[in-house]
């Protein structure tokens, strides 16, 4: 398995999660994400033939990316949820 496979797994199951279990307003799944993941892999295996530096950074800076951003207004961001469900302000 390549190195920067664990990171984008990681991106594509917070983002699931946020949306399905953390948000205010709880959505399905959305399998599009699903997909969106795999494909992220996928190319994040293949470029890590050319440079592996490149692809396990471009895969840790999505995760930071997504656990720090709104990437869906209706959802927020997973950090803002947590915060939120443990009772911070």
């Amino acid at each position: 398995m390549a190195r920067s496979t664990g990171p984008i797994l990681a991106v594509g199951g917070i983002t699931l999660a946020n949306q399905s279990l953390l948000a205010k307003e709880q959505q399905p799944i959305d399998f599009r994400v699903v997909v969106g993941t795999a494909i992220a892999a996928g190319g994040l295996a293949l470029l890590e033939k050319l440079s592996e530096g490149l692809a396990v950074g471009i895969a840790y800076v999505a995760l930071i990316a997504v656990l720090f951003a709104r990437l869906d207004p209706k959802a927020g961001a997973p950090a803002e949820n947590l915060l939120r469900i443990m009772g911070d302000k």
